[in-house]
């Protein structure tokens, strides 16, 4: 059996692939599965989001389109998605969107913190608690 630090030089410089070590592979193989489980817990919840606002579930899966029906959800303007593709302005507009979402659905400032920090933890909470959307007075249309 080779030594530890052999090893580690045999991968650093890519003669042994990381995966036929029999640790290594079962290590990353849990983490791949951890990760596969957080990527559909993250793909339910927002369906389920999308669903309780009376938008199509699948919308939440297609890209650019879900950030339109999510500002239909909040309430906002659709030309809102290009400050959210402009770099630094988009975490200011992303916070106000998530506060907005938080408010729809009867949540306030603590929970707003809660999904920009934790939104793997409060996406579900939201999606699966007993909360219920609160529609905007003017719905934007989406274009």
């Amino acid at each position: 059996m080779p030594s530890f630090p052999y090893l580690l030089a045999n991968i650093y410089s890519g003669s042994i692939p990381v995966t036929q070590i029999p640790f290594l592979r079962g290590f990353f193989g849990f983490f791949g599965l951890v990760w596969l489980a957080l990527i559909i817990l993250v793909i339910v919840s927002n369906w389920k989001i999308y669903v309780k606002a009376g938008q199509p579930g699948w919308a939440s899966i297609i890209p650019i389109y879900n950030i339109l029906i999510l500002l239909r959800i909040v309430g906002r303007p659709w030309w809102w998605i290009f400050l959210l593709f402009i770099p630094w302005v988009n975490i200011v507009f992303g916070i106000i969107v998530a506060y907005d979402l938080a408010r729809r659905f009867g949540q306030g400032g603590w929970f707003t913190v809660g999904i920009v920090v934790l939104p793997i933890i409060f996406y579900p909470i939201l999606a699966f608690g007993d909360y219920s959307y609160t529609a905007p007075l003017a719905p934007t249309p989406v274009v």
